[in-house]
């Protein structure tokens, strides 16, 4: 609830959950939403794998509904050992099955009556009528493919450790490319940006590496930075922790620091900065990720 708070009285646009085995993301929003987060929320992103797609919708527009408040439902396939873990085999085709999944959402949420019996999804029929504020569908995107896919199917493509220039020489373009060949306008993009504020005995690479380890060793992470001109050193990830706040990827250092690094993926694209302190929780709890914030929001004051 405290960084719901954040939201509530304006000093953040929307409050964003990543995929948890914990707590379920939307039932952690619906407590939220029950316990007085009348906010607009989103997820970064829910793993298709773990629900269908009509569960998928369901969930999306109930929380808009409980909130009173528009939602973003961002959506990604998850890795490829995850998928199979799930459903006894990857997804041979990543971009067909999220083609699949994104239509099936996307009319379902329109109130269309959906007919698709896909490679990976299938739907037939509609969600009963129901009015409630908007969703909006999001796609977690690395690389140009996929990207181009969120530029026709998409209203909102996520990245997460997309570096700023990156952003702008690749995945923005290829957001374009897809909405062209759509003939609609291109998605809007919420980048992901890690962050750890100076502190005492805070290491940024130790509360970076924290955030984003597991993604490091992912091949589709590392093969999206490497095009970005990021090695991935799985031997030395500490390393490549480095590179990531080096090429500002990760936003770290003061306040000020901090601030200039959202402002260059504005620059690069993004109309939506999301702040994730997850490094910082994970290593020292919700106390440092609320400070951080607190200090990044009164520095932002001091700027207006």
């Amino acid at each position: 609830m405290p960084f719901a708070d954040i939201v509530r009285k304006g000093d953040a646009e929307r409050l964003w959950t990543g995929q948890s085995l914990l707590i379920e993301p939307h039932s952690a929003l619906a407590h939220a939403a029950g316990a007085g987060a009348r906010i607009p929320m989103g997820t970064s992103v829910a793993l298709m794998p773990l629900r269908h797609p009509l569960q998928a919708a369901l969930q999306a527009r109930s929380l808009a509904a409980l909130t009173g408040q528009p939602f973003v439902a961002g959506f990604g396939t998850g890795p490829e050992p995850f998928v199979r873990s799930l459903r006894a085999q990857g997804y041979t085709s990543p971009l067909t099955a999220v083609r699949e999944y994104t239509t099936i959402v996307r009319d379902l949420l329109a109130g269309d009556m959906v007919g698709l019996a896909g490679e990976y999804f299938a739907m037939g029929g509609a969600l009963p009528p129901m009015k409630t504020p908007p969703v909006e569908v999001g796609l977690g995107v690395l690389r140009p493919r996929m990207a181009e896919l969120a530029g026709e199917l998409a209203d909102v493509a996520i990245t997460w450790l997309a570096p700023p220039h990156y952003l702008a020489e690749t995945i923005v373009p290829a957001l374009a490319r897809g909405a062209e060949r759509a003939g609609r306008p291109r998605p809007r993009v919420a980048a992901v940006v890690h962050v750890s504020l100076d502190g005492p005995q805070r290491d940024h690479e130790n509360t970076v590496l924290a955030a984003v380890q597991a993604h490091l060793q992912a091949p589709h992470y590392a093969d999206m930075l490497g095009r970005a001109g990021i090695d991935v050193d799985s031997q030395d990830l500490r390393r490549t922790a480095t590179r990531l706040i080096g090429t500002g990827t990760a936003a770290v250092g003061g306040a000020d620091d901090i601030l200039r690094a959202v402002t260059a993926y504005r620059e690069a694209g993004a109309d939506e900065v999301v702040l994730s302190t997850i490094g910082m929780q994970a290593l020292e709890g919700t106390h440092a990720s609320l400070d951080a914030l607190g200090a990044l929001i009164a520095a932002q004051r001091s700027v207006r």
